[in-house]
């Protein structure tokens, strides 16, 4: 067959279905997934070890996705967005799932000295093989724990928005919460499509339907292609022109003695406004007052080993962990309940009574995940997960019980993180890291390399668990297959460990990392925490102001659950607790910019988009951090290439990442 006919295969309407009962699994979807979901990885892994935090992106792919799907002779259907949208996700997500931005970048900070092993560094065939080991057990967790969408009816907030925007896109009626049972695939036509649920959770982002009319697939398209377009080409070009003048990401606005003794300079990175869009204006807030409280603790300020950074983050690691485990109290506590209730319920009802227990689920068999490839793809994950884990690192780094010990824990923790996501729309995976830590420094004392890798491989299952129950929810509303995308989840993780592995390999041949362009605070965090728990000493004076922090976030932190809980409309104004902590970690310029985005996302949607219409806002943002993820790329391989800077006029601080001027000024960074 030629090439010239494979395309016409393809683009014949239903081409490529792996079915009849999975229609929306075609290789074009599961194509433009990948091609979106690699462009989000290289920019996840960019802004992680920047700033240790990324974005899912699911909205800004399911968006995409309809733009490009616009092109094609036969658009693609609502199911077959939905898989975009899972496929780019589960590639996406994939450096902070298998570590890149905080576990590796912490061995390679280990130190003979301090922690009797020297620095991991691991070659590309021994990240891919760490990446393989931890890729795929989130993906067989989450396909177990679905009943949390289906039998519990969980919000899942940002499932549910992506949903509503994808049904705006299509000119179809709003998704149904209610539960409703369909005998097939080929039954959804005869339901009603206009039954719309009154039991909607009051908290679950909304798309205004009434405007349908005004959002016109042919107008988003237009106007959507011309903003994505117009925001991707200025922030590559402004990434580019960084590369070759450093100092357009380090404009010493508040003077050179504050750039240079207390880290005072504005980084103008519009993806990093584009962020700040995606993380709206309160999380934006809670970054910046954060920095404010920064900086004024003793010692160099950027040196984050013995100086005030490394001072901070203590007080970070303490806010961080209150907030989390506050925040999970009463997820834990209603899920215990819940499971007390329902035994009582069954004893006193005499146990079975021989009917069968009603079932919520809306799919028919063929279109789900079959229990038994879930059992056997848990069992396969963590065996292979371990023998990978035990050739890369060794008995030294791990005992393999240790490796099986932290894929149950993760296990559990999934269940906790996917039920605190679905309420609260956030997956407290930093928080569960920690308490992994915690486990396994009773279980194997004195070991920081066992502490840091297994408390990885439970965090990561935590984190894509939840990461990818949100794609679940959104296919749920829209009547996508869980079949379908837990292929494109699985197609995505195995495509993104060779991305995002071969992505990381080269960003440590060009870059120092942690270093001046790429500090990867979290990398820190993890390997401070397992320090702690095995010397169990502090920086002189840190240990009262970490507690008095951790007191007032633990508290800010119920204030925020109770009134997000009972619906009270200033719950969001409550400063978040991990927000301020990765604001006080990092130095100001990864805040500032962030928080002008959150304010254009504020002002944009309080004055023009009353409505609730503003996809043009969501195409801009994404264009932003696309456009910097893009060329970010360009700029490795000029670095890789030796191609060096145009300029280093006004780097006299010493802090334009790469310029030479940093490396002869001596500022500890």
């Amino acid at each position: 067959m030629t090439i010239r006919s494979w395309i016409r295969w393809f683009q014949r309407p239903n081409s490529g279905q792996l079915s009849r009962s999975q229609p929306e699994f075609t290789f074009t979807a599961v194509a433009i997934g990948l091609a979106i979901g690699c462009l989000i990885c290289f920019t996840n892994l960019s802004l992680g070890l920047q700033s240790g935090w990324i974005s899912m992106m699911s909205i800004q792919s399911a968006l995409i996705g309809f733009l490009i799907s616009r092109l094609l002779p036969t658009p693609l259907s609502p199911q077959e967005i939905i898989v975009i949208q899972t496929t780019a996700v589960a590639t996406g997500t994939m450096p902070l799932a298998a570590g890149f931005v905080g576990i590796l970048p912490a061995l390679g900070l280990l130190s003979e000295e301090k922690d009797g092993t020297p620095p991991i560094h691991l070659s590309w065939w021994s990240a891919i093989g760490w990446s393989c080991s931890v890729a795929f057990f989130g993906c067989a967790v989450e396909a177990s724990i679905r009943q949390f969408i289906i039998e519990e009816q969980l919000a899942f907030p940002s499932g549910t928005a992506t949903a509503q925007l994808i049904s705006v896109l299509h000119k179809l009626p709003p998704p149904d919460t209610t539960v409703r049972h369909r005998r097939g695939y080929q039954q959804l036509e005869e339901e009603d499509p206009h039954r719309i649920s009154t039991d909607v959770v009051s908290d679950i982002p909304t798309v205004d339907h009434e405007q349908l009319d005004d959002s016109d697939p042919g107008v988003v398209e237009h106007e959507g292609w011309h903003s994505l377009a117009y925001s991707f080409i200025a922030s590559g070009m402004l990434t580019l022109a960084s590369y070759f003048f450093p100092v357009i990401f380090a404009v010493p606005l508040f003077g050179q003695y504050l750039a240079k003794e207390w880290l005072w300079y504005f980084t103008p990175s519009l993806s990093y406004i584009g962020q700040g869009v995606i993380m709206g204006f309160p999380t934006t807030l809670s970054m910046n007052l954060g920095m404010f409280y920064s900086g004024w603790a003793p010692g160099p300020v950027g040196d984050m080993s013995n100086g005030a950074r490394g001072w901070i983050l203590w007080i970070s690691l303490g806010i961080m962990f209150t907030d989390s485990l506050i925040s999970l109290v009463p997820v834990v506590a209603e899920y215990v309940g819940d499971a007390i209730r329902g035994r009582k319920a069954d004893s006193q009802s005499g146990g079975d009574d021989g009917r069968p227990r009603e079932s919520h689920e809306t799919e028919s068999e063929d279109r789900l995940v079959p229990m038994r490839w879930v059992l056997v793809g848990i069992l396969s994950s963590v065996i292979i997960g371990t023998i990978l884990v035990w050739v890369v690192f060794g008995n030294e780094g791990i005992k393999p019980w240790a490796t099986v010990l932290g894929f149950i824990l993760g296990g559990l923790l999934s269940v906790i993180g996917v039920r605190a996501l679905g309420e609260t729309d956030l997956n407290p995976v930093s928080g569960l890291g920690k308490v992994s830590q915690l486990f396994f420094a009773w279980i194997q004392p004195g070991n920081v390399v066992a502490n840091i890798i297994a408390g990885g491989v439970a965090e990561a299952g935590a984190q894509q668990a939840g990461d990818l129950m949100q794609d679940l929810k959104t296919g749920h509303l829209c009547h996508a297959s869980p079949r379908a995308q837990f292929y494109g989840q699985l197609i995505g993780s195995s495509v993104s460990i060779v991305v995002t592995t071969t992505a990381f390999t080269l960003y440590n041949r060009a870059y120092e990392i942690p270093g001046p362009s790429f500090p990867a605070p979290t990398a820190y965090v993890w390997l401070s925490l397992a320090r702690l728990l095995r010397d169990g000493q502090l920086p002189d004076k840190s240990a009262e102001f970490m507690a008095s922090f951790s007191l007032l976030f633990g508290l800010l932190s119920a204030a925020k659950t109770l009134a997000g809980r009972r619906h009270w409309r200033f719950s969001k104004w409550i400063p978040s607790g991990v927000a301020f902590a990765i604001g006080f970690l990092n130095t100001p310029s990864f805040s500032i910019a962030r928080l002008i985005g959150g304010i254009m996302e504020y002002v944009y949607r309080t004055r023009y988009a009353k409505d609730g219409n503003d996809i043009r806002l969501i195409v801009v943002a994404s264009g932003f951090v696309l456009g910097e993820g893009v060329v970010s790329i360009v700029s490795l391989v000029l670095r890789t290439l030796g191609v060096g800077v145009f300029s280093c006029w006004g780097c006299g601080h010493g802090l334009c990442g790469g310029c030479p001027a940093a490396l002869n000024i001596g500022v500890p960074l």
